[in-house]
């Protein structure tokens, strides 16, 4: 049986690992991967993929598309601090790292291009749940991913291709991007709290947020690929439920039956107070959310104990 050809590119990070390893393990599809390893972990990617160590602004990734059935695009500069620092650098990876993506998939024929946009996007809308419509940009990160958008639409309008936009809120689980700058709090209080140390909440830490596992997410990834309704629309993946920085230290600190309190630091710039996603449009096509949040950290905390004993966290 011919197996079905998937790119993704960002292929040694937190999304693009874990779906690779998913896509393998369903055994009819053949994996490319694409990363320059600026930001993803090469012993991440799992065997199986065929792996090139490109940039995703290069032209040089335009022969890997060839016969591609499906382009995942997940390859960005996503923390959002880093990006209010350096806009330009921002722009050149998020936005002209798109459009090249967007443009070997448009010459290789590939069927559907399925890309990460971000809930960033919804950082000045005041409605909560904020449903997809509801687009109101705020931080340089934002604004680069709203602008990968409008190119999504364009190729869609002038040149007939297939495209779905995921607008991902927090995502968690197994090979979270630890190695940022500012890491995500899950993985930040996990690492401190299983060494002793004390973690740092920034603001008051009842900034809230929507949490979902990297498996549900990938659920809907796979949908992406079978259901031709996703085809041409926009769908937030989150849990639909919300949850204070606080209230996560205080379960992952329980799980770990560790007591120390946290430090508080200013706040972070260019965050929103809260997010929570409207999950209606990608509910009524039957995804759903699966997996509970303490059952979703137990797999986080899982996977840091492993990387600490091999020594791969510093």
């Amino acid at each position: 049986m011919k197996k079905t050809r998937v790119l993704i590119t960002g292929v040694a990070g937190f999304i693009g690992s874990n779906f690779a390893e998913r896509l393998l393990s369903e055994k009819k599809f053949e994996v490319t991967g694409i990363d320059n390893l600026s930001y993803g972990i090469r012993d991440q990617i799992p065997e199986g993929v065929i792996f090139h160590q490109l940039d995703i602004r290069d032209k040089a990734i335009y022969p890997l598309f060839d016969g591609v059935d499906f382009v995942f695009h997940f390859a960005a500069k996503n923390c959002i601090s880093d990006c209010q620092i350096d806009p330009v650098e921002t722009a050149d990876i998020n936005v002209h790292g798109s459009i090249n993506v967007f443009e070997a998939s448009r010459q290789a024929k590939v069927k559907k291009v399925i890309y990460a946009e971000s809930s960033a996007l919804y950082e000045g809308s005041e409605m909560l749940p904020t449903p997809e419509w509801d687009v109101k940009p705020q931080s340089f990160y934002a604004v680069s991913k709203v602008s990968s958008m409008y190119f999504a639409e364009a190729y869609a309008r002038f040149y007939g291709m297939a495209f779905t936009a995921l607008r991902y809120f927090c995502v968690y689980g197994p090979r979270q991007d630890y190695r940022r700058s500012i890491p995500p709090v899950f993985s930040a209080f996990i690492i401190n709290l299983l060494r002793g140390n004390q973690p740092v909440i920034y603001g008051t830490g009842e900034k809230r947020r929507d949490f979902i596992h990297v498996d549900d997410i990938n659920d809907f990834h796979l949908q992406c690929m079978e259901d031709h309704r996703t085809t041409g629309h926009v769908f937030n993946l989150g849990s639909g439920v919300n949850h204070s920085v606080n209230d996560i230290y205080s379960v992952i600190a329980r799980l770990l039956d560790h007591h120390h309190p946290p430090k508080y630091q200013p706040d972070l710039p260019g965050e929103a107070f809260a997010n929570l996603a409207d999950i209606t449009a990608a509910k009524a096509l039957g995804w759903a959310p699966k997996i509970g949040l303490e059952q979703g950290l137990q797999s986080s905390i899982e996977f840091i104990k492993h990387e600490l004993e091999k020594g791969n966290i510093a």
